[in-house]
């Protein structure tokens, strides 16, 4: 097929714009790894570019090697998963009933939800209420306070009354009631919405620390990311004599580092290529005869 002239160079143009961005977000990482399996001497030197050098496995034995680290992975794995089917679970409730025609109230339920989107109480407000509620030091304080997300309930009520209101009619011609309606129609013409929500909810589980920074003393209850977290802080306490006469045995706290990015990150991005089928369009095609 022919193909102009100066749509060939556009779209070579389009082709060189995104492979710069996809270098601008693999090289780093590439990095890290390379990093992370660097010996001490070429790390300090500054030697390390994209590729290894002095092959080593003692970063990753040290963040592996405690058992406290194998136990937050553990749980932060079901904490997520518990996580995600909750809040799915629960924007959905939200999300059905604010788009439906006939709920009445809808509008100052909706208005109410955005106002949470400009309006933050505040971190000592918060503290002081997850205490009195007595949800510090529980695994409560990891899933109540953030189990909405304000943002994603209006993507998904705004997908739901996108649905045609033929099929609404139809289901209740076929004496459907609400609940079986949102099960056997909504859900499965919902999916890719669905799947990105349970992803959105997800990643930002998997990333969030700073509310077991405030909330949990019980380290069983440390999510991957604040283990991680402390275990670079104390590692970087030694900065200073790694830097004078370190022990080429010993990782140093740039090789930690890179080794707890590698493994912190890793676990999160093997979840997309699972969920990229989802990711479509054309769910409603042919859903409705004309």
């Amino acid at each position: 097929m022919y193909q102009n002239p100066t749509n060939r160079i556009v779209d070579a143009a389009i082709i060189v714009v995104i492979g710069v961005f996809c270098l601008f977000c693999v090289v780093p990482m590439i990095h890290m790894f390379a990093l992370s399996l660097s010996g001490n001497r070429p790390i300090m030197s500054g030697e390390v570019t994209l590729w290894p050098i002095e092959w080593t496995w003692g970063a990753y034995k040290s963040v592996l090697g405690d058992f406290a680290m194998l136990r937050s992975l553990f749980f932060t794995i079901l904490l997520v998963a518990g996580y995600t089917l909750l809040t799915m679970a629960v924007t959905v409730m939200a999300a059905y009933p604010l788009s439906r025609r006939d709920f009445k109230g809808k509008h100052i339920f909706f208005l109410l939800i955005i106002i949470t989107m400009f309006f933050n109480p505040g971190i000592i407000p918060h503290y002081l209420l997850i205490k009195q509620l007595g949800m510090l030091n529980t695994v409560f304080s990891l899933v109540v306070p953030i189990l909405i997300n304000a943002f994603l309930l209006i993507i998904l009520k705004t997908n739901f009354s996108q649905l045609p209101a033929e099929l609404e009619d139809s289901a209740w011609m076929d004496g459907c009631g609400h609940f079986r309606f949102l099960l056997k129609i909504v859900l499965p013409l919902s999916l890719p919405i669905l799947a990105t929500i349970g992803l959105y909810s997800a990643v930002d589980r998997w990333n969030m620390f700073q509310d077991a920074l405030f909330y949990v003393n019980d380290q069983h209850l440390y999510p991957i990311q604040l283990k991680l977290y402390e275990m670079v802080i104390n590692s970087q306490a030694n900065d200073a004599s790694a830097q004078e006469g370190f022990n080429s045995s010993t990782p140093i706290p740039q090789s930690l580092q890179a080794a707890s990015i590698m493994f912190s990150t890793v676990p999160i991005l093997l979840v997309y290529p699972w969920l990229q089928r989802y990711f479509i369009s054309g769910m409603l095609v042919g859903a409705v005869k004309g």
